[in-house]
C-alpha cells in the first residue's frame, strides 16, 4: 500500500509542475526577440553617438571635417576644444593628420552634426597601456645569487 501513496504524490507533485511551467513555456514563445540575430542596430534620430579618429580632410566653407569617410558638420550649438590646452578651438584647428575626438548625432536630413569635438592629442602625461606606479630601484629588482645546498659532512 505504501507504494501507491508513493505513487500517487510522485503523479500528484509532477502534475503541479507541469502545469506551474505552462504558463512560462506559452509567454516564452510569445515573446517576440529585440533583434534579429546578425542584425545591425542602426542610431536613431537624435541620439548621441562618439567618434574617433584621424582628420582626413577639413572644409572651413562648408564647416565639415572628416573621419573614417564620415562627414561632420560643425553647427552653431557645437562645443569645440584643442586637446592641448582645453582652451575654444575654431574649425581652423581641425588638422588633416591629428586626430579627433567627439561625439555627434544624427539629423532627420542624415547629417551627422557635432556636439562636442576636441582636436589633436593631449600634451605631457603618460599615454595610455602602461604600468603606473613608481619604479623599484634596481637594486630591489635584482635577485640574490642562489646557493648551491651545503653537504653535511659524514
Amino acid at each position: 500500500m505504501r507504494s501507491s501513496s508513493k505513487r500517487t504524490w510522485a503523479a500528484g507533485a509532477l502534475i503541479v509542475l507541469v502545469a506551474m511551467l505552462q504558463p512560462a513555456a506559452s509567454r516564452a514563445q510569445d515573446a517576440k526577440p529585440t533583434t534579429e540575430p546578425g542584425a545591425t542596430t542602426k542610431p536613431e534620430h537624435g541620439e548621441v553617438l562618439r567618434f574617433y579618429g584621424t582628420v582626413t580632410a577639413v572644409d572651413p566653407n562648408a564647416k565639415t571635417f572628416v573621419i573614417d569617410n564620415q562627414t561632420y558638420n560643425v553647427v552653431a550649438e557645437s562645443h569645440m576644444t584643442k586637446a592641448a590646452d582645453d582652451s575654444t578651438a575654431t574649425l581652423a584647428d581641425a588638422v588633416v593628420g591629428e586626430t579627433a575626438r567627439g561625439s555627434y548625432t544624427k539629423s532627420a536630413d542624415g547629417k551627422l552634426n557635432v556636439t562636442k569635438v576636441r582636436f589633436g592629442k593631449k600634451s605631457g602625461g603618460k599615454s595610455g597601456g602602461g604600468k603606473g606606479g613608481k619604479k623599484k630601484s634596481d637594486a630591489a629588482t635584482q635577485q640574490a645569487p642562489q646557493q648551491a645546498p651545503q653537504q653535511a659532512p659524514q
